[in-house]
């Protein structure tokens, strides 16, 4: 069972009114499979890749009208402490630290530019089975159109050092204003950050856009615009791999990415 460090992203959860449209989708899109729905929590289900767990998907509380939307944890020693830190650093804390049964402690909370995000202490559920193979989470990135304080609060809260990416004389990249945060050094590069351009809508809010790894990039785009999602982004090559940005057919977004596919060389960060 892997053990996570402090601040890697550990485990993807989201709300859907539609659980079983979600699990449909999902299933089709990315080859999932899910367990049975843990009535004592809420119906949490778990999704699995090849028996690995990979995420999980949940109905909203009752009363609750909450947009659809996948919410990233990051790995905490102590819940209650991160979530000190959050408040501290300039963040909210939404919800908890709350004791999940004996699978751990969570708290939910929002850096102060608007993104959302969850903290996970484990206990029995330690989190990814799998992690950068098709059909499980890869990378995820904090949009945002204020970056200097989602800078500024993500090293007080975990261990982060954090790499400018340097455009260089690559037009494509030219304006890009895009940064890694790694643990341990450079080549553990666990999250990125990317300043929302105008090419977003002003009534889009600040997120965390989660990608999950796939087999074939443009065959999952096509499988997702086929079962009502829409494709707001790509498919486009990187040095990372061939990628795109979708939205399921309810409404949460998140990206896919065929990491087997690489185009161009590898940016230069300061």
């Amino acid at each position: 069972m892997v053990e996570f460090t402090e601040g890697a992203p550990c485990w993807v959860d989201a709300m859907f009114a539609d659980v079983e449209g979600a699990k449909s989708f999902y299933g089709d899109v990315l080859g999932w499979t899910f367990g049975e729905a843990s009535s004592e929590y809420g119906n949490y289900t778990q999704a699995y890749s090849d028996g690995k767990a990979v995420a999980a998907v949940v109905p909203p509380m009752p009363g609750v009208d909450a947009p659809s939307q996948w919410c990233l944890y990051f790995a905490s020693p102590d819940a209650a402490a991160t979530a000190t830190k959050v408040t501290s650093a300039g963040g909210e804390v939404l919800m908890g630290p709350m004791q999940v049964g004996t699978f751990g402690s969570m708290v939910i909370a929002k850096e102060p530019s608007g993104a959302v995000f969850g903290v996970w202490q484990p206990g029995d559920h330690k989190g990814f089975e799998k992690m950068g193979e098709a059909g499980a989470y890869a990378w995820a990135e904090v949009f945002t159109r204020e970056p200097a304080k989602a800078d500024e609060f993500l090293p007080k809260v975990f261990p982060y050092g954090s790499q400018q990416m340097d455009a260089g004389d690559d037009p494509e990249m030219e304006g890009m204003d895009f940064k890694v945060f790694s643990l341990g050094g450079p080549e553990n590069a666990v999250l990125g950050r990317m300043k929302m351009d105008d090419d977003f809508p002003p009534e889009v809010p600040p997120y965390i856009q989660v990608y999950f790894a796939v087999p074939n990039c443009d065959e999952a785009v096509t499988k997702a615009k086929a079962l009502g999602g829409k494709l707001h982004f790509g498919p486009m090559d990187s040095p990372f791999g061939r990628f795109a940005a979708v939205t399921d057919q309810q409404g949460a977004a998140f990206a896919v990415i065929d990491l087997g596919t690489t185009v161009g060389e590898m940016p230069k960060f300061e």
